[in-house]
């Protein structure tokens, strides 16, 4: 009896630890090691600055935002805002085709909508002789009201597309479900209410971040980290706003955030590359930030 006893621990042991492991692998599965930026402007155009900012910082992915997906008055979604391709990037970059859905597209499904997204795609990256392409990545800020519509359209968006896939996680997305893709890129940005602007920075501040991150360490889905370095104008009761975020709140919410989970170093992303953006920060903030 003791020896049965015995095996029937010493199994149990063994599946209680490759549940672990296979638990770990999932929610631990880390990313490349590498740096990356957002390219938000609707021509792809880069200047001397920019050029160098790509080399400095070992930048090897840049997440393009392609086109957005808007209601026409209709009530169907079409493509608005299409970049333009003026320049092309760096050899050793790759480009990362990035579309921008906004909240009413996705209320309800709409047929077909994801293989003319992945058509249209393909149909830039030809006409533009952009090749090499392999993963495409969709930013929504779904809710729970709207995350079974969402879900099902990355599927389909997956299968279209065949290769990689990715979205944006904004931090109160990270107590849902996790989506259907291979990997999220997370928003530590625009995490304040624009309204209570004098009491809190609406682009960041770690007091809005803290209470999210009791959900990062067991989220299941292998994620980059997105930092800001824009400013943001306003025009408030006729007064001109800038909001920016010092250098040291960025480097604060990161060890914050890292302190939560560590691989959350690995992949590391700034929105946007932009010339004046790169200005207002010193070198030795980038390089912090990158730090892996």
């Amino acid at each position: 009896m003791k020896r049965i006893t015995a095996i029937l621990t010493t199994i149990l042991t063994v599946t209680l630890f490759m549940t672990g492991c296979q638990r770990d692998k999932q929610l631990c599965d880390e990313l490349p090691e590498g740096n990356a930026v957002y390219y938000w402007r609707t021509d792809l155009r880069l200047d001397s600055t920019e050029r160098a900012f790509l080399h400095l910082y070992n930048i090897n992915k840049v997440y393009c935002r392609y086109f957005d997906v808007v209601m026409d008055e209709n009530g169907e979604p079409m493509p608005n805002a299409t970049i333009t391709f003026s320049d092309t990037l760096p050899a050793d970059v790759e480009m990362i085709p990035t579309v921008y859905i906004t909240i009413d597209c996705l209320q309800k499904p709409h047929k077909d909508l994801a293989a003319k997204l992945v058509k249209r795609i393909r149909q830039m990256n030809e006409t533009n002789d952009i090749s090499g392409v392999r993963e495409i990545q969709i930013d929504h800020d779904y809710t729970a009201r709207n995350m079974e519509v969402y879900y099902q359209f990355l599927k389909e968006v997956k299968q279209a597309w065949g290769g990689t896939l990715s979205t944006t996680i904004r931090l109160h997305q990270l107590s849902m479900e996790a989506p259907p893709v291979d990997y999220g890129a997370l928003m530590i940005y625009n995490t304040g209410d624009p309204q209570k602007w004098t009491e809190r920075n609406p682009i960041l501040d770690y007091r809005d971040v803290a209470p999210y991150l009791r959900h990062l360490d067991d989220y299941p889905l292998p994620m980059a980290a997105a930092y800001p370095v824009f400013s943001w104008l306003r025009i408030i009761s006729n007064v001109e706003i800038e909001h920016t975020v010092e250098a040291s709140e960025i480097l604060k919410v990161k060890h914050m955030v890292e302190q939560e989970r560590e691989n959350l170093s690995r992949s590391i992303i700034t929105y946007h590359l932009d010339k004046d953006n790169i200005n207002r920060y010193k070198p030795e903030t980038y390089e912090e930030i990158y730090h892996h």
